[in-house]
């Protein structure tokens, strides 16, 4: 029997239909129900671009065009299409209405959220809408980090948030996801699909073989090795983003019901 198809990545619309629109906030919750209170399934970055399905008493039905994962957004969040030419690439940076870090109000802007550069001023890029940028916090939407597990670590000590995915907080697979995407790997979004998707299987048995940049999974969760030892996860435990021993984490885990399923290599 043939698996229905994962609501999370299925709008179960005509794939003509639909209207692009694009995040036109420095970020907005991605919730289960059309309701400011529902549960938030992820996060829209500013300039992510989004196919809308349905436009209903200020919530858009929709789905990313990155990452295909399914939502309501609130529609004021979401805007006009526009060309984009530079990328985020630290934890977060702001936005001035002029080019001087004195400047107010600043603009706050998570790693991979996107902008359109028109020009520079001194260390600072202008931006489309007169806004400036510190040119060092961003880069061309080509240019990838090259090490995936450096862009994890840079999250350290954020809060756990459910369904987030900056540093103002995040997840377990929002962690994992973001790392990639700024490393140029792209990932969907939950722990379960990274599972399913992402690398080659290592021996679940031999936790004393694994390298830097190998991905552990349990049910519902996942981490990323920083070395043979170390383990990096935002967890619920915690409630931040920690490293800590991977045989220490385990053995916790283990002990509330929950043991490895996978570990992949990318």
């Amino acid at each position: 029997m043939m698996n229905d198809p994962d609501k999370r990545l299925n709008a179960f619309r005509d794939e003509a239909e639909g209207t692009l629109k694009q995040c036109r906030v420095p970020v907005a919750s991605i919730r289960k129900l059309p309701q400011p209170d529902a549960p938030q399934l992820s996060e829209a970055l500013m300039c992510e671009v989004f196919r809308v399905f349905d436009d209903n008493e200020g919530w858009s039905f929709a789905q990313s065009e990155r990452d295909r994962y399914v939502g309501f957004i609130s529609s004021e969040a979401l805007g006009d299409v526009l060309a984009t030419t530079h990328k985020v690439v630290v934890p977060s940076t702001y936005i001035y209405p002029a080019a001087s870090i004195k400047t107010q109000p600043a603009e706050w802007l998570p790693m991979l959220a996107e902008v359109t550069v028109t020009g520079e001023d001194g260390k600072f890029l202008k931006l489309a809408n007169g806004r400036f940028i510190w040119s060092a916090h961003v880069a061309p939407l080509d240019k990838q980090a090259g090490d995936y597990v450096a862009i994890a670590e840079c999250f350290l000590n954020v809060p756990y948030y459910w369904g987030g995915k900056t540093a103002r907080g995040l997840d377990c697979s929002g962690l994992v996801q973001v790392a990639l995407q700024a490393s140029g790997v792209e990932a969907l979004r939950d722990s379960d699909m990274q599972e399913e998707s992402l690398g080659n299987n290592l021996m679940i048995n031999d936790l004393d073989g694994l390298v830097r940049g190998d991905l552990v999974f349990w049910n519902g969760h996942v981490g990323i090795m920083v070395d043979n030892e170390m383990l990096l996860h935002a967890n619920g435990h915690h409630m931040q983003v920690v490293k800590e021993p991977l045989k220490e984490a385990a053995a916790r885990i283990k002990a509330g019901g929950n043991e490895i399923t996978h570990i992949k290599r990318l």
